[in-house]
């Protein structure tokens, strides 16, 4: 970020490993990840569709999710971004990033359901009648498609990197810092993406760049 330049209002940072990770629990990674990522599915709004006979029975397993149709509304009608409403997306984002950053074995800690560790995000509550436009949440979907069409290619970039430093983690037990650098700035695109089309937290259209 150029001296004096004001940072895009949804930050990501993670702290870098000070020792050697964990190779066992690295190497079974997609194992050890399970419980964490069960409950985070459960708060994450998906629901289990069941069939029979042909008659839809729907079950609910979870509830949650980003509140995001609910946002658009308010912030249309009402000009109005319940604090706790921002305190849920957030808290959820947060969530889903530590479980994020561990399945890309940025970390070997097993990610808290609520405490920070060492993935550090901020995104500021904002002023809706101030600092959000309220027809913009209509179109953000449409005018960050952009975005969309890069971290879908950023992402793939990102799995191979991710098992490349999977070897290297068996092998010398570091996660190489140029790799580590690059999976977390994908994460720290997608996070602003995020914020701006989906959390709807600022009007401010996201940079094109990983840092």
């Amino acid at each position: 970020m150029a001296e004096g330049k004001k940072p895009y209002p949804a930050t990501l940072s993670i702290d870098y490993p000070d020792r050697e990770l964990n190779r066992l629990t690295s190497f079974f990674r997609l194992i050890t990840i399970i419980p964490i990522a069960v409950i985070l599915f459960l708060v994450s709004g998906a629901v289990w569709r069941l069939g029979e006979r042909g008659e839809q029975v729907v079950i609910a397993v979870s509830a949650g999710g980003i509140l995001f149709l609910a946002t658009v509304l308010m912030l249309v009608f009402r000009q109005k971004y319940p604090r706790w409403w921002f305190d849920w997306n957030v808290g959820l984002t947060k969530f889903g990033t530590r479980v994020g950053a561990y399945l890309a074995l940025l970390r070997d800690e097993y990610p808290s359901t609520d405490e920070e560790q060492a993935v550090h995000i901020d995104i500021p509550y904002p002023d809706a009648k101030k600092d959000l436009n309220r027809w913009l949440p209509l179109v953000k979907w449409l005018l960050a498609i952009p975005h969309y069409i890069v971290l879908f290619f950023l992402a793939i970039a990102a799995f191979f990197v991710v098992v490349v430093a999977w070897f290297a983690i068996l092998f010398t037990g570091l996660y190489p810092k140029g790799m580590f650098g690059f999976v977390v700035g994908v994460m720290r695109w997608g996070l602003r993406v995020s914020a701006y089309a989906a959390l709807l937290t600022t009007d401010e259209y996201p940079p094109f760049t990983l840092e």
